[in-house]
C-alpha cells in the first residue's frame, strides 16, 4: 500500500469552497488533536464541521455555548432510577464534537473538555470513561463580540492543536452557494461517506511511521525558540507547540501521500499551529501587530539565518 492509497479517504473530504480549513481540520485529525475556529458568524463553521463529519462516517454532534452550560451538560450526568445511580452520557461522547461559541461558556465548563481533549476521556464520580475514537473538538469563537464571554485561558487555548479562520467566500463561490440553496434540503445532506472511523484509526497510526528529517526537526526547533525569545512576546510557544507542529508535518505529509515531511510543510502549519500559542505584549497589540505577523516574521528570520 502507497502513501497515495493511505491519503486518498481524505483527500476526498468536500472543501466547500474552504479548502485551506478543511485541509486544516484533516491535519488536525490525523493527528488526534483538536480545532479552535475564530470566526464570525455565518461564514460555514457549522457545514464544514457537518460535511466532514458525513464525509468520513463520523458521529457528530453540536453544542451551543452559553453562561449556564454546565459540565455536567457537556460530559453527562448520573439519575437515581430504581434505588441505584445509572450514568447519562452527554454530547461529548461523540466522534465529533462542535462546541459553538465556547468563550460564552464558564471557566468551569471550559475546564471539563480539558481532560476530554488531552487524554481522550472523562472523569464522572471518579470513575475514567473512554470516549469515542476517533475524537475531536472544534471549538468556535466569535472574535467582534465580546459582551457575556469569558476569554479561554491560555492552559485552553494550548490544548487546541490548531487554529483557523474560515474567511468570507469569493463572490463566484458565494453565487455558488445561493443557488445550492434552491431545495428542500440542505446540501450536506447529499454527501456520503467515503471512509470509517476504522480507517481513520488505521490512517492516524500510519502517521507516526512518517519520517522527520534533522533539517525539518532543526526548522521545528529554531521556529518554537525564536519565539521565546522574541521581545514583542510576552508568552512564546511551549514544548506541545514543538510536539503539533512535529506531528503537524508527519500529518501534512501523509495527506499529500508522502512518506517524509518537508519543511514547506512546517511553513504551512507555522501559523495555524502557533498562532494562538503566543501572547503579543500590549503595546505591540496597541500598534496592530497579529500573531500571524509575528510568526510570518519569525519564519523569515530563520529561513535567512
Amino acid at each position: 500500500m502507497t502513501w497515495r492509497d493511505v491519503a486518498r479517504p481524505l483527500l476526498k473530504v468536500p472543501e466547500y469552497h474552504f479548502e485551506q480549513p478543511a485541509r486544516l481540520l484533516a491535519v488536525a485529525l490525523l493527528a488526534d488533536g483538536h480545532a479552535l475556529v475564530e470566526d464570525v458568524p455565518g461564514v460555514g463553521k457549522t457545514i464544514l464541521a457537518r460535511a466532514f463529519s458525513r464525509a468520513l462516517d463520523l458521529r457528530f454532534t453540536r453544542v451551543q455555548g452559553t453562561p449556564d452550560l454546565l459540565p455536567g451538560d457537556v460530559t453527562g450526568s448520573s439519575v437515581l432510577q430504581d434505588g441505584a445511580f445509572r450514568f447519562i452520557p452527554g454530547p461529548i461522547f461523540t466522534n465529533v464534537l462542535l462546541v459553538d461559541e465556547v468563550n460564552r461558556a464558564t471557566p468551569r465548563t471550559q475546564s471539563a473538555l480539558l481532560e476530554a481533549m488531552g487524554e481522550g476521556r472523562i472523569s464522572v464520580e471518579g470513575r475514567p470513561l473512554a470516549l469515542p475514537d476517533p475524537f475531536l473538538v472544534i471549538a468556535t469563537e466569535n472574535p467582534v463580540e465580546f459582551e457575556g464571554t469569558f476569554p479561554l485561558p491560555e492552559a485552553q487555548k494550548d490544548r487546541f492543536f490548531l487554529s483557523l479562520r474560515m474567511g468570507y467566500p469569493p463572490v463566484e463561490a458565494e453565487e455558488e452557494i445561493l443557488e445550492a440553496q434552491r431545495r428542500v434540503t440542505h446540501p450536506v445532506a447529499d454527501l456520503g461517506p467515503v471512509s470509517d472511523p476504522a480507517t481513520l484509526r488505521s490512517l492516524q497510526d500510519r502517521v507516526i511511521a512518517v519520517e522527520v528529517p534533522a533539517e525539518v526537526e532543526d526548522l521545528i526547533l529554531r521556529v518554537v525558540e525564536a519565539t521565546r525569545r522574541d521581545v514583542r512576546l510576552q508568552l512564546g510557544a511551549s514544548p506541545r507547540a514543538s510536539l503539533a507542529l512535529y506531528r503537524g508535518a508527519q500529518a501534512l505529509a501523509a495527506l499529500r501521500a508522502r512518506g517524509r515531511a518537508e519543511p514547506a510543510d512546517v511553513r504551512e502549519l507555522a501559523s495555524p499551529v502557533l498562532g494562538k500559542r503566543i501572547v503579543i505584549r500590549a503595546d505591540h497589540q496597541l500598534k496592530g501587530l497579529t500573531e500571524e505577523a509575528v510568526v510570518a516574521g519569525i519564519l523569515e528570520r530563520v529561513a535567512t539565518a
